[in-house]
């Protein structure tokens, strides 16, 4: 019975949030909007008394989630910065930059993927860059493409120099390094539930 009513609850402020966004869509001036958003905010603050993890709206990105970010990329990261295939494939794809770029692209992709289309929580934009980017997913891959190159560079894996060929290769193991740290941030950042 409870289980019921919980899930009731989760498919009632999900209905919300729908409506909230297509209010927030169709409104005529930015005052209204802003509205509509600190409506947004009561209802993820209404919900966060909720001790569910799995079924909540996950809306806006603020401190919280970065760290989370950050501790999902270090979890997905160690294991990479300490084997040496990632120095390997990131020579390989040094030789290759299609590879290069395929490989940011697969990264991003994956991470959209987690945060807006397997559903595992019911992840909304709040904000987008440039009109067009999710906050949220820029955000998170980049705090996973920081962390692998800070990691890496602190370990010793990777060096940064004035010689463009170094510099490349250690973009491109950082590149490798960066895609399961990008799940890992993503993953990071959206099963907690916050």
């Amino acid at each position: 019975m409870t289980d019921d009513r919980s899930e009731a609850a989760d498919d009632g402020i999900n209905e919300l949030f729908d409506e909230l966004e297509e209010l927030e869509d169709i409104v005529d001036s930015e005052a209204e909007r802003e509205q509509v958003r600190e409506a947004m905010r009561a209802a993820t603050a209404a919900q966060d008394r909720d001790p569910v993890v799995f079924g909540r709206v996950i809306w806006g990105f603020d401190r919280e989630d970065f760290a989370e970010a950050v501790l999902g990329s270090l979890l997905f990261g160690i294991p990479m910065a300490v084997e040496g295939g990632t120095i390997d494939a990131g020579q390989h794809i040094a030789r290759h930059p299609l590879y290069f770029l395929g490989t940011l692209a697969a990264a991003v992709a994956m991470v959209f993927g987690i945060l807006y289309v397997a559903d595992f929580q019911d992840v909304r934009v709040a904000n987008r860059l440039f009109g067009i980017i999710p906050r949220r997913l820029a955000v998170v891959t980049a705090t996973a493409f920081a962390v692998s190159v800070a990691l890496l560079t602190g370990w010793g894996l990777v060096e940064w120099s004035t010689d463009p060929v170094v510099v490349w290769r250690s973009l491109c193991t950082c590149t490798v390094a960066f895609v399961p740290m990008a799940i890992g941030a993503a993953l990071g950042d959206i099963l907690p539930g916050s």
